[in-house]
This record gives structure tokens, C-alpha cells and sequence, in this order.
């Protein structure tokens, strides 16, 4: 049995999306403000937290007009209309779907949710939705205090000055009296689902489409995960090198999650280990130490306190009738734990005295890093011990009274850890929670672990298909007046068992996953566009060096690899490739009417309304907009190859139409003047001899060909880098006319906003 799929919905930024759980471990990955948060608060509020923790800001914004709409329906209404149907909030309400996978010998489990007496294993669902209490106690409160500020109202303005300010009196709206009441008049409430009603997200818009409650749906009695899922979590706010709050003794809590380390394995101690809670052989010796520890401590403090009770007894007490004072310690196993050095950091030193005591700090100054590590190391530990009831009093054999599924929640477990710590700990995370011989013998106890992270490093190492991708949407998109959120399942980007797939997972292994929480994509050519492009958005594009952009240097035999992934990430791509011209699979220097194709698998497969393979004249003659794959109002790719530069030849002086075929030859061509007068070696040498002895262009682009042919290009751009004047040299038009695209719809998209879509009743001006 495992959790198959989760569906939230009217959540913050999650309007409707669908989350598909593996196996084991899941990670959650996208931009900022992508909606990772969301989901996992969301998770939070309907299986962790109590009901009275859901605010009013957890409803999706959009949504907040049509509720200030029911309000000024139930001001309107007189007091001999009937009480308005709860029916009216369908649609605008928090819920969260959990759809769980099992089979029909785990019937037991799930009495409450099996939709008919004909089911016979498969998927069943329920839903967890946050709805008023007492439609008829929410409406009848809400229309008395919209009154008394009407009454409030009209008796200020009787009493103010004329032109004064006009008072605000709480509430103004239904959405402003729910920030103050959701708690008194709003719960949680639990539905069986049906599967056969169950539908997949939409295809193009990738939003979940939830099935609506029949309006005879009743709510259940009880809520539907009790003794099915335990729920445990680490959230992002760990608070390390604080005290924790001491008023929640519960370990589960959230208010302890800010605790000591020391505090920590306190409780794991007091919990699992202690050997005075009932106690076997094993305790023994432990309980005698103890024992004559406390005997020994009570002598002590009997001698130590006789003086003392003896001039109390001088004053008349005990009289002849009164009890004795006796000093005496009650010493337990947990007691030695419960002070500030409980738990020590020993140092390396060299050189010591012999014999002489480690070198010892407190925990408080050892690094957070270590201590946030050691501290989710114990967390986990502790969530799989309590949920597997391992503690001294327990059968340590038996699966009686253990919830057949354990979900662990895990929210950006890298702060403060240093990058291989991060890796460390997400590859091994999902063993701890699984290290336990119970459930060796009880295979059918099955473990999700649900991370979420912005770290490119995490990303890197979990499984390609265990990665869901936040992609966030500006207001406007979809129809949507506000910023929300979809995810995608990338496990179903490349299909089963493709050679793509195979690449793409070991490219972005040995390069960087940090593509997954980027804003753009720039993909180039090779090694020397990828060393000197950061330099031109540095110099020239400072909008674009404010934004997370993921640079990725990909061979033009394999960048159309990274296609499908590019479209399921729907992030804005600039592709820097080259011409590559040649006739059949022959590279020749570029020419125009000579019939040149484009050798390049670039242009090939990602310009998808040219005739393809396109031909090297119809390219150079391309317009801009042509170069341009739209494929929403947020997801634009294009592509830019080298266009034609005009170029004066020294030897004549004739300025020439040269037609390059490479990035290095672009850049030469651009900057002829400065290159032609470089005394270096290799490629700067040969450049230099071309510039200054070509007559006309075919003969300089002749030159330029062959000496890339044998050329060092990384060499080059290398000695461009260190060149003291680099900051003089102009960058190729292409690359310019690319950079100022991706630039202009990174605008435009920071403003989260695509058109004005006015709010339902709002009348646009």
C-alpha cells in the first residue's frame, strides 16, 4: 500500500495540481515562488496541524472576490429570505486529495473508503476540504457585524468634521471578517472519493481537474488516515541555536522543532531507551549503577545538610508531633542527560599532555551545519522508531497498531549544510526511515519521504523520475487573475526506456541540475561560448545578471536531446548554435547561392516551421521573429546562429560581407581591427595572418575554416579572457540580438502579470 498521487486545490498558490508520489523518495524542485512552499504548507495544515491553523490567506487570491461577492449577498438579503446554501462555496474552498494504491487483502485499512462491495484493489481516494462549521451560525454572525458597522458608521458621521477622514471599522468585506473568524466558524471535513470519477490533469494547461462532490455527499465520521498514514515532519524554519519553545512536550510538535540537540536526543532517550521504563536483563547492570550512584549521593547530602536542618530545629521545628525533614534523590537514567553539556563536540589535538582529558566543547559552538545534520539524522530516527511504537514497552516484533503507511515531510533540508553534506544526507535519508529489522519482517509497512528543495546540488542526487517541477504562472495565464502554480511529472518527459532520457539524466549529472531552479535557459555550442558569455551579460545585459539563468554547454549533435525537458519545464530558452554549413555531411566555409545546407541537429530539430534540413541561404536571409518558437505567453525558445558582418579588409580596403561559420570566427569577423593587430600563438596568430592577407571575403573565410579545423578553440577563448583589452571587444550581432530577446521576455515575465484580467465583479476602468 502506498500513496499513489495528491491533489490540492483553492491553496495559496496551488489552484489545482496534481503531486504523483513515488515509491520511495519524491523531491520537489522549481524557481522561487514556484509554490514548493505551498504544497508542503498544505500538507501541513490538513494531515500535522490542528484546524484552528488555517488562515484566510490559504485560500487562493482569485478566489477572494467571489467570496466578498457572497458577503454582499448575505448584506442584501432580508430577514425572511432563507439561509443561503454551504453549496455556494463550491470551488473557492482549501481541500487536499489523497489517493492511495492498495490491494484487496489490505481491505482492513480501508473500510472507509472502499467506494463499492465490488472492489477488488486499485486506487481509492479521499478528501480533506476546509468548509464552515454551521453555514447558518457563519451567516447570521457575519450579518450581525456588518450592522453594527453600519450603525458605527452612520453615528461617525454625524460626529465628524466635514471633509474628515472616513473610519474603517472592522469588517469591511466577508474576506476581511474571515481573517479574524475562520478558525470559530470553518473545519476540516473528510470525504470518501470515487475512483471511477477520477480524470488527469489537462494536457495543456496541466492544471488537476479534481472530481466535484455529488450533492448528496456526506462527510465522513471520523477522519479517514487514523491508524492508515502517520505523518511526520522537518520544517524549514529549524531554528538551530535557539531554545526551544518548553510549553509542547510532544516531539512531534512543530514548536519543538527549534529545540537543543541535546534536547533531541534527550526525548529519543527518554522514549526508546531508557532502561527504567520497563526494564529487562539487559537493564540490569544500568539500574544497579543507578541505584548506588543515588545511595551514595544520599549520605553525601544527609552529612552535608545536618547542620543546616539542626538550626532549623532550633527555632522549634519538628516539634514532638511533627514529621522529621529527610534529604533524599530520586536519580534516573534521563537525569544525566538533562543539562546544558548533555551532548559534547571532542576535539583533535596534537601534542597533549598524556593522560591529560580531551579537548571538549558544547554543542552550541560547534558549526550549524553539523548540528542541523546530526539533528534531521536523530528527527528521522525518532519518526521511525515512534511510528514503529519502539519504545521499552512495546512487542519489538509484531505490526499490531502500525499505520501501514509512514509519510515523512522534509522541507529544504540543505540550509546550512555544506554541499556534500547536502548530498549525503538526501541519498541516505530514506535508509535511516528504513533501517529497522521490523520492517524487514514486515515488508508491507512502506515509507514515502516527501523533500522538497532549491538546491541544485539535492536535485542532483535523487533519481530523474522522482523529480515534480513547480513551474509558476504570472497573473493573467489561463485566465487566472493571479499568480498560481502548476507541476509536472518529469518521469513522463521522455517516455520509457529511451536513449534520450539516458543522455539527458548523465548530462545534467556531470553539469548541473541547477536547470531545475532557473528562470531561463541559455544553451551554447561549446567550451569558449560557455567562458567568455558570462563576461558580455556581466558588461551588458545587467538584467539578465540579476537573474538565476542556467548556462548549459551542450554539443549542436546533442542539444535537440534536451528538447522535451525544455518544453516540460516551460522555462524561456535562448539556444546559441552555429551555422555549421557544408554540403551533405561535408563542413565547408559558409557561401551563399552555392546549395549549403546546415549540418547542425540545432536547427535541424528545434526550428520547427522551417523545410527542413534548412538550407544555409534561407537561413542567413531568416528574419528575427522567425527564429522564434512561441509557445505561450510565458515559454518562448530562440534560436540564434551567425548572420552576416560586415568586415574591411586591410589589404585592399574594401569592406566585405563576411559570412562566419563558428562563434570564434563571429567574433573575429566582429573585432577585425582588434585581432588583426594581436602577436600571439595558435589561433590569435592565425587569425591575425588571414585578416591581413585576405583579398576578399571567400578567400578570408577560406582561411578562417581551415585554421579551426586544427585549432585549440578552448586555447582561444582562453587568451581572449586574459587579453587586457577583452572589455574593448564588441560581442557577435547574433548573440546580441539573442541576449536582448531573452532579456525583453525576462521583463516581462518578472512582472508576473500578461494582461489585465479583472477580478470576478470587479468592473474594469
Amino acid at each position: 500500500m502506498q500513496i499513489h498521487h495528491l491533489e490540492i486545490a483553492n491553496f495559496r498558490k496551488l489552484l489545482s495540481v496534481r503531486v504523483d508520489l513515488t515509491e520511495k523518495t519524491t523531491l520537489l524542485v522549481g524557481a522561487n515562488n514556484s509554490g514548493k512552499s505551498s504544497a508542503m504548507l498544505a500538507l501541513r495544515r490538513f494531515l500535522v496541524s490542528k484546524p484552528g491553523a488555517f488562515r484566510s490567506l490559504d485560500f487562493t487570491l482569485s478566489h477572494f472576490a467571489n467570496i466578498d461577492q457572497i458577503g454582499q449577498a448575505w448584506e442584501q438579503a432580508s430577514s425572511a429570505d432563507p439561509v443561503p446554501a454551504s453549496e455556494d462555496w463550491d470551488g473557492l474552498l482549501p481541500m487536499l486529495d489523497i489517493w492511495i494504491s492498495a490491494k484487496q487483502g489490505e481491505l482492513h485499512h480501508l473500510r472507509d473508503l472502499i467506494p463499492n462491495f465490488a472492489w477488488k484493489g486499485g486506487l481509492v481516494g479521499m478528501r480533506f476540504r476546509l468548509q464552515p462549521k454551521d453555514i447558518e451560525a457563519l451567516y447570521k454572525d457575519y450579518r450581525v457585524e456588518r450592522e453594527r458597522v453600519g450603525a458605527l458608521a452612520a453615528e461617525a458621521a454625524k460626529t465628524s468634521k466635514v471633509g474628515g477622514k472616513q473610519l474603517t471599522l472592522w469588517p469591511v468585506s466577508l474576506t476581511d471578517y474571515l481573517n479574524r473568524r475562520l478558525g470559530a466558524h470553518f473545519t476540516v471535513r473528510w470525504y470518501r472519493l470515487n475512483p471511477a470519477l477520477l480524470v488527469n490533469p489537462d494536457s495543456e494547461t496541466r492544471m488537476a481537474r479534481p472530481q466535484p462532490l455529488g450533492p448528496l455527499a456526506a462527510p465522513l465520521e471520523h477522519n479517514p488516515l487514523n491508524g492508515l498514514i502517520r505523518v511526520h515532519e522537518i520544517n524549514a524554519q529549524r531554528g538551530f541555536g535557539e531554545v526551544g519553545s518548553e510549553d509542547a512536550d510532544n516531539d512531534e510538535s512543530p514548536a519543538r522543532t527549534g529545540r537543543k540537540l541535546s534536547e533531541q536526543l534527550r526525548t529519543y532517550y527518554r522514549r526508546h531507551l531508557d532502561p527504567g521504563d520497563s526494564p529487562d536483563v539487559s537493564d540490569l547492570d544500568a539500574l544497579r549503577a543507578i541505584e548506588a550512584a543515588q545511595d551514595s549521593f544520599d549520605m553525601r547530602l544527609t552529612t552535608s545538610f545536618q547542620p543546616a536542618l539542626k538550626e532549623v530545629e532550633g527555632l522549634g521545628y519538628p516539634g514532638a508531633n511533627d514529621p522529621k525533614i529527610c534529604v533524599a534523590t530520586r536519580l534516573g537514567a534521563v537525569d544525566g542527560m538533562n543539562h546544558e553539556a548533555a551532548v559534547l563536540f571532542e576535539l583533535d589535538s596534537v601534542g597533549g599532555v598524556p593522560g591529560a582529558p580531551p579537548l571538549r566543547l558544547p554543542e552550541s559552538s560547534n558549526g550549524l551545519g553539523y548540528q542541523n545534520l546530526i539533528s534531521m539524522i536523530f528527527r528521522l530516527m525518532s519518526f521511525r522508531d515512534a511510528w514503529l511504537r519502539k519504545n521499552k514497552a512495546a512487542n519489538p516484533m509484531t505490526d499490531v497498531g502500525i499505520e501501514p503507511i509512514h509519510l515523512v515531510l522534509i522541507e529544504e533540508p540543505e540550509a546550512h549544510l555544506h554541499v556534500q553534506v547536502q548530498q549525503v544526507f538526501v541519498k541516505h535519508a530514506y535508509q535511516v526511515l528504513r533501517r529497522d529489522k521490523l520492517l524487514e519482517e514486515f515488508p508491507h509497512l512502506s515509507t514515502q519521504l516527501v523533500v522538497s528543495s532549491h538546491s541544485s546540488h539535492v536535485a542532483h542526487e535523487v533519481n530523474y523520475d522522482c523529480l515534480r517541477y513547480f513551474r509558476r504562472l504570472p497573473a493573467g495565464m489561463n485566465g487566472v487573475s493571479v499568480p498560481v502554480s502548476t507541476v509536472s511529472n518529469l518521469s513522463h518527459v521522455f517516455g520509457q526506456g529511451t536513449q534520450t532520457k539516458e543522455f539527458v539524466t548523465r548530462y545534467l549529472r556531470a553539469q548541473h541540475a541547477d536547470v531545475f531552479f532557473a528562470d531561463a535557459i541559455i544553451l551554447v555550442e561549446g567550451a569558449a561560448e560557455r567562458m567568455v558569455l558570462p563576461h558580455f551579460i556581466r558588461d551588458h545585459f545587467g538584467v539578465l545578471d540579476q537573474c538565476y539563468i542556467t548556462v548549459l554547454d551542450i554539443g549542436g549533435s546533442h542539444a535537440h536531446r534536451l528538447r522535451p525537458l525544455v518544453d516540460a519545464l516551460g522555462l524561456v530558452t535562448l539556444v546559441i548554435t552555429d551555422l555549421d554549413a557544408g554540403k551533405g555531411k561535408s563542413a565547408t566555409p559558409v557561401r551563399r547561392n552555392v546549395g549549403q545546407r546546415s549540418n547542425n541537429p540545432t536547427l535541424k530539430h528545434w526550428m520547427r516551421g522551417l523545410k527542413q534540413p534548412p538550407t544555409v541561404d534561407v537561413l542567413l536571409n531568416l528574419a528575427d521573429p522567425d527564429k522564434e518558437d512561441e509557445i505561450d505567453d510565458l515559454f518562448a525558445i530562440r534560436i540564434a546562429y551567425q548572420t552576416p558582418i560586415a568586415v574591411p579588409l586591410s589589404k585592399t580596403g574594401n569592406t566585405e560581407e563576411g559570412l562566419p561559420n563558428t562563434f570564434e570566427d563571429a567574433l573575429v569577423l566582429t573585432n577585425a581591427a582588434h585581432f588583426e593587430g594581436k602577436n600571439g600563438k595558435g589561433l590569435v596568430r592565425q587569425f591575425a595572418g588571414a585578416l591581413k592577407n585576405s583579398v576578399d571575403a571567400d578567400e578570408l573565410g577560406a582561411a578562417l575554416f581551415d585554421a579551426l579545423r586544427s585549432g585549440d578553440k578552448a586555447e582561444f577563448a582562453l587568451t581572449v579572457l586574459s587579453d587586457p583589452d577583452f572589455g574593448s571587444l564588441q560581442m557577435p550581432a547574433y548573440i546580441e540580438e539573442g541576449l536582448t530577446w531573452l532579456q525583453e521576455r525576462l521583463l516581462k515575465k518578472q512582472n508576473e502579470i500578461l494582461v489585465v484580467v479583472p477580478l470576478a465583479g470587479e468592473i474594469p476602468t
